[in-house]
């Protein structure tokens, strides 16, 4: 299948009550076919892996089109500019967090570019390095606790960052983060107590809720894994 016809089929199954609801969800509808992901998932199934294919994909700017270029594209051969570029095209939360999920985080580049997108000026470039920190998190089962405690000085200074969609996903990786192990619950909860002493609206919201789910009985706190050497 190559990028037309995958395009023609996406626009077969457009569905404008789904476009005109993307927006109450921060999602531009100006590029969109209004697809639901489960539907999403099943077509990228029927494509073999093909980074030439995702890249073109990509280019077409139709969010469901880059989403599956995030399920189909091959991991191995993404680059660092790539992955720049395409944070760089992000216009919505559901993108960004997609990409992160499907395909950034199997990259070799992942931790890196948490560093480096951390400290971005655009909302959605942002939002990547604190998605991907989640992702890693649940993800990444043979990283060394201190991989993810590396991330805590980011996390504190993003903290005071009110952008809706920046603030989320700080809060999402300090919860995944405290919920990957009781060694990191405990590390988790005192960075967000931490956090909680700042002068700051945002940074005493991201931390109490952080808080209130760490440290719940209902937690789902992931056993650490058994490292093998």
């Amino acid at each position: 299948m190559d990028s037309k016809t995958l395009i023609k089929k996406l626009q077969s199954l457009s569905n404008q009550e789904n476009i005109v609801g993307m927006a109450r969800f921060g999602i531009s509808p100006d590029k969109a076919f209004g697809i639901r992901k489960p539907e999403l998932r099943k077509i990228a199934k029927e494509i073999p892996k093909n980074h030439k294919l995702a890249l073109e994909l990509w280019k077409t700017g139709y969010l469901e089109a880059r989403i599956i270029a995030s399920l189909i594209d091959e991991p191995e051969k993404v680059t660092e500019s790539q992955m720049d570029n395409w944070v760089k095209d992000f216009d919505s939360w559901d993108v960004c967090d997609q990409c992160c999920i499907n395909l950034f985080d199997k990259t070799p580049f992942a931790y890196n570019k948490v560093f480096v997108w951390s400290s971005a000026k655009e909302e959605y470039v942002k939002r990547a390095a604190f998605a991907l920190i989640a992702v890693l998190a649940v993800h990444d089962k043979k990283a060394d606790d201190k991989k993810f405690i590396k991330f805590f000085p980011l996390i504190k200074k993003a903290s005071t960052d009110n952008r809706n969609f920046v603030k989320k996903a700080v809060n999402w990786s300090l919860r995944q983060i405290g919920k990957r192990n009781i060694n990191l619950n405990k590390e988790a909860i005192m960075l967000a107590k931490e956090i909680l002493k700042i002068e700051n609206k945002t940074a005493k919201w991201i931390s109490a809720d952080a808080i209130k789910e760490l440290e719940s009985k209902n937690a789902n706190i992931r056993k650490a894994p058994k490292l093998i050497g």
